[in-house]
């Protein structure tokens, strides 16, 4: 027998306070299994064209995933997806921790939140019994303050909050949203969303359990206590548990991949400062864990001799705040994170715009009355610190910042673009596409703008006897190819792996979980699927669903007017790196334009516009999207 369970979708109109159950068949959610490809379903159906992303009309979406709150390390992961206020195309955004798990528990696969509050609000959402809150106690305060007052007004510790903080609640069009303080939303500005509609969190409590509802729950659960036990037994996920993510800077200095001052550099001379053992001596206090994840890559830190209530710098956090900014106080790094994730800040997205405003400082395109009087320079801490907080607030010079790097150049002019790393107004994030080129196509073609969690990156599949590379053999990637590569096999593996990655948004899988990247062999991920639901699905079902989210975020980006003119990557890549392991290398335009054309037509679009061509769409169920958009 399937899943035993109903699909339930929960509806609420913040503008009238009327709240809804749906109930979805089992062949709906079969096509659409959560995640990614729910949300890209919703968003275009239900949101009418042109819509501003800061009108009551935005559809915001939570949206779990068939597998999250399963028994099964790296499962944990949701979706909240709406139209970005910083790209104006689709935006979606996933986080793991213990929200999405939690709703799960709840019994809703997902939440569709329209309108807008008159005052600020939050949703309270216990099993059944669902309720729109009073938040106006909440506005103003740090994500500490705010899940520590919704936990004691609830009465009850184990509430799972996911909020938006001052910068959500002050339109900063990259702010994000948080769960437990620990994990983050972080792109496509989704919490400015939720400022837009006076919505401050969604705080949920539920007591079904996963095996209740799942087709096979002792198989699922053997399989999660297998896969447990092969950790420590795969060098990636053992690195993972060891470090975390912190653990690249090195590798990647080495290799000439760290961005260092706005991706001008490949390598940053302080590398020793910032490094793995640097982080552990001078913040690691312990280690931490998402739901049921043996994993354990999180990292809880000290500042300042005290513990820090939101958890240690990630490695994008970290390479955004120091190298890029040319800042090597691990100290100072460590309250950068702090502060974004206390006003609720991307943290990507805000060094790198910060880094766009010292080269713009530096080559004198802004000055100090510009800057409120702050020298903004590589390397100032006390800078870097100060706007941050002003960002936060839209205080000053931080209110033109706040509108991301984009926006920020073309209000300053005089070619400030060029500094600005961004696709489709997307801050670019740590990894220099100069020396992975399929990551370099990820950020153009993505239809959330540069992302670094599209495809599983290049260096895994230029050994043909790495474990990366054998375990990627069942998904069709048997070819070993350079990392500077951009033949039409490489761009084959390209469309493999996203659809693979995309696969994994949809369901609830973690970009750490799943081979080629992770520890759990493709044949594992399949078995768990199929014992969680007892469809009797193949590798290439699995493949379609994530090509079908794809395409249907795919279609949104058209709907709103996106071209293949808007998939391309800054003028900076196309420039040769100034120091580091590949230092003056670069990525030939022509070439890269020429592998995005031939993407185009191996998924099925049209190689010169990037428009999916109906035979494809209605290959994928998709002919309802094609007569949506009279393709």
């Amino acid at each position: 027998m399937p899943m035993k369970t109903d699909f339930k979708v929960l509806r609420v109109d913040l503008t009238t306070g009327n709240i809804q159950t749906e109930l979805l068949s089992e062949d709906f959610y079969k096509r659409y299994p959560g995640g990614k490809a729910l949300a890209g379903y919703y968003l275009l159906r239900e949101m009418p064209a042109n819509t501003e992303p800061f009108d009551p009309e935005n559809v915001l979406i939570l949206a779990a995933g068939l597998l999250t709150g399963a028994p099964v390390s790296t499962t944990p992961r949701y979706v909240v997806a709406g139209r970005s206020p910083l790209t104006y195309a689709v935006g979606s955004s996933e986080a793991a921790g213990y929200w999405g798990p939690e709703l799960k528990q709840a019994g809703y696969e997902a939440v569709i939140i329209t309108g807008r509050a008159e005052n600020p609000v939050y949703l309270w959402i216990n099993d059944q019994e669902v309720e729109i809150r009073s938040a106006e106690n909440l506005w103003g305060r740090t994500t500490a303050e705010a899940q520590a007052m919704i936990r004691e007004a609830l009465g009850d510790e184990k509430v799972r909050v996911l909020q938006t903080g001052i910068a959500g609640e002050n339109l900063v069009r990259f702010a994000g949203l948080t769960n437990d303080l620990r994990h983050f939303n972080g792109r496509n500005g989704l919490g400015a969303v939720f400022g837009a509609k006076n919505l401050k969190a969604v705080a949920v409590r539920g007591t079904r359990r996963y095996q209740e509802i799942a087709h096979d729950p002792d198989g699922l659960r053997e399989l999660g206590r297998k896969l447990a036990r092969q950790v420590r037994d795969n060098p990636q996920s053992w690195e993972l548990q060891h470090r975390g993510t912190p653990g690249l800077i090195e590798p990647l200095n080495v290799s000439g991949m760290l961005p260092t001052r706005n991706f001008r550099q490949g390598a940053f001379e302080q590398m020793e400062d910032i490094k793995w053992e640097a982080y552990e001596k001078e913040l690691l206090i312990a280690r931490r864990t998402c739901f049921a994840c043996a994993v354990r890559c999180k990292r809880e830190v000290q500042i300042d001799g005290k513990p820090s209530e939101y958890g240690g710098p990630e490695y994008e956090t970290l390479a955004s705040f120091s190298s890029n900014c040319g800042i090597s106080d691990l100290h100072v790094i460590a309250k950068a994170n702090e502060l974004c994730n206390a006003y609720m800040l991307d943290s990507i997205s805000t060094g790198v715009t910060i880094s766009f405003a010292m080269e713009c400082f530096e080559n004198g395109l802004i000055g100090l009355d510009d800057t409120d009087g702050i020298e903004l320079r590589f390397g100032n801490a006390d800078a870097m610190l100060a706007m941050i907080e002003k960002i936060a607030k839209r205080d000053g010079f931080g209110d033109i910042l706040a509108e991301g790097s984009k926006r920020a150049a073309e209000k300053i002019g005089n070619g400030a673009i060029d500094y600005a790393q961004q696709v489709k107004g997307q801050e670019v994030p740590m990894h220099e596409p100069r020396g992975k080129y399929n990551v370099g196509m990820g950020y153009a073609v993505a239809e959330i703008g540069a992302d670094h969690l599209i495809v599983a990156h290049d260096t895994m599949f230029t050994n043909p006897d790495s474990l990366p590379f054998r375990n990627a053999a069942p998904l069709g990637i048997t070819q070993a190819e350079p990392a500077r590569s951009l033949s039409d096999e490489k761009v084959r593996q390209y469309l493999i792996l996203e659809n693979w990655n995309s696969f994994e948004n949809t369901v609830g899988y973690c970009f750490f979980g799943p081979a080629p990247r992770g520890f759990i062999h493709p044949d594992d991920v399949l078995a768990s699927i199929n014992l969680a639901s007892g469809w009797n699905m193949t590798f290439d079902d699995l493949l379609e669903i994530g090509e079908r989210a794809v395409n249907l975020h795919r279609l949104f980006n058209v709907r709103e007017g996106f071209t293949s003119k808007d998939d391309d990557l800054p003028k900076r890549f196309y420039e040769p790196l100034e120091n580091g392991f590949l230092e003056g290398e670069s990525i030939d335009h022509d070439l890269f334009l020429a592998a995005r054309a031939h993407l185009y037509q191996i998924k099925g679009w049209d190689p010169e516009t990037g428009i999916p061509t109906r035979p494809r769409l209605e290959h994928l169920g998709l002919g309802w999207a094609a007569d949506l958009l009279n393709l």
